[in-house]
């Protein structure tokens, strides 16, 4: 493929910077794919369990670790983020995404989801806290929201946060275990939540004023969405866990229930029927399913803007088979795997500012960033 002499120019910056970061020259693996020749940089390596990545304006990143630690890796060093809430890390919970919101050069605030410490054990919760100007610490910190009831379970505790276009934000909580609850609207287990910037309920939410159900609900019935993505129109999409087969991708809608554990395309883990079989009267059905479970973890819709080919396809990290899948079409589908020594068990994907593609390795404790191979 060919690309304009600016943009090579800016990868080749880009990469010169990188190299610092693992003080000397970066690793760099290429590989064909569908858009033509690729090249994936380590950006940092040694990380522990990481789990979500976050781009900072002029380029710095920060990196959460299960463990509870924030790390942010600017001007070729690394370095903990004190103030970080404190997290129970049991199981898959811990210190789990981060989003930076799109005001962050004036308020200098960016989002965590965590598995917060509260009765009955730990439930999933987002929280707010702004970065000092030299990025050691994060100040005022206070938590924007949390989940109706603790659990014990270790599991499902879904965790993404994704900033919506009028600026409220969409949380994905996971059914903790108990999927009878993703259908109860009582609790939110199971359920995909809406709020302000500021933790208040939008008056314009599904349930509010429904009596008995939880106002800063938006759709209801997952089983534990651990990818979730705006579309270049707005559109909300998550990637989520089934059981033993019925991975599933999904479209969110106002109010709609995804059918958790009524109707699935999988089956339980000692291979009994889950709930009804795959479709029910008022229930979504998937976009795109997959039968073995890849384990889906972070989704990225793509813009385009290095690679035209894939716009507006969707990635998502396989945790299982250790590749990116690339899905587009009506009827969505996967049409390539993206596989190199460098995509085992793939945690996180985001999209830089200039259109390339990060993504998270936890089997290498690492964060890499592909481009278009110029050679």
């Amino acid at each position: 493929m060919f690309l304009r002499p600016a943009i090579l120019s800016a990868l080749s910056a880009v990469s010169g910077a990188l190299a610092g970061l693992l003080g000397g020259p970066l690793s760099a693996e290429t590989l064909d794919t569908s858009a033509g020749r690729v090249r994936i940089d380590a950006v940092v390596q040694g990380l522990d369990t990481p789990w979500a990545i976050g781009i900072l304006p002029g380029g710095a990143v920060l990196v959460t670790e299960r463990g509870g630690d924030l790390v942010l890796v600017e001007d070729g060093q690394s370095r903990k983020v004190s103030g970080v809430p404190r997290v129970r890390a049991s199981g898959q919970g811990g210190l789990l995404d981060i989003t930076i919101p799109r005001d962050f050069e004036s308020t200098r605030e960016i989002l965590l989801t965590y598995s917060r410490p509260m009765s009955g054990g730990a439930g999933t919760a987002l929280a707010v806290g702004r970065l000092s100007p030299d990025g050691s610490r994060l100040t005022q910190v206070r938590t924007l929201f949390q989940m109706s009831r603790g659990s014990r379970a270790g599991r499902h505790f879904g965790s993404r946060v994704v900033e919506a276009r009028d600026g409220t934000l969409f949380i994905t909580i996971g059914d903790r275990g108990e999927g009878d609850l993703a259908q109860d609207l009582s609790v939110h287990n199971g359920s995909i939540v809406r709020i302000n910037r500021d933790g208040s309920i939008p008056a314009d939410n599904p349930f509010v004023g429904q009596t008995g159900a939880r106002p800063e609900i938006w759709s209801y019935g997952h089983r534990n969405p651990q990818g979730a993505a705006l579309d270049a129109q707005g559109r909300l999409w998550t990637a989520e866990h089934g059981a033993r087969g019925g991975d599933e991708v999904n479209l969110i809608g106002k109010g709609n229930n995804y059918g958790w554990p009524v109707i699935s395309y999988g089956v339980n883990y000692n291979g009994s029927a889950i709930g009804e079989g795959t479709a029910r009267a008022g229930m979504e059905q998937p976009r795109h399913y997959w039968d073995p479970s890849i384990a889906p973890s972070g989704l990225l819709v793509y813009s385009g803007r290095l690679w035209p080919e894939w716009e507006g396809d969707l990635f998502v990290g396989s945790l299982k088979f250790d590749y990116i899948a690339r899905l587009d079409g009506d009827p969505l589908a996967e049409r390539e795997q993206i596989k190199a020594g460098t995509t085992g068990r793939v945690r996180d994907i985001v999209e830089g500012p200039d259109g390339a593609i990060w993504f998270i390795s936890v089997t290498d404790g690492a964060v890499y960033r592909m481009v278009p191979d110029p050679a």
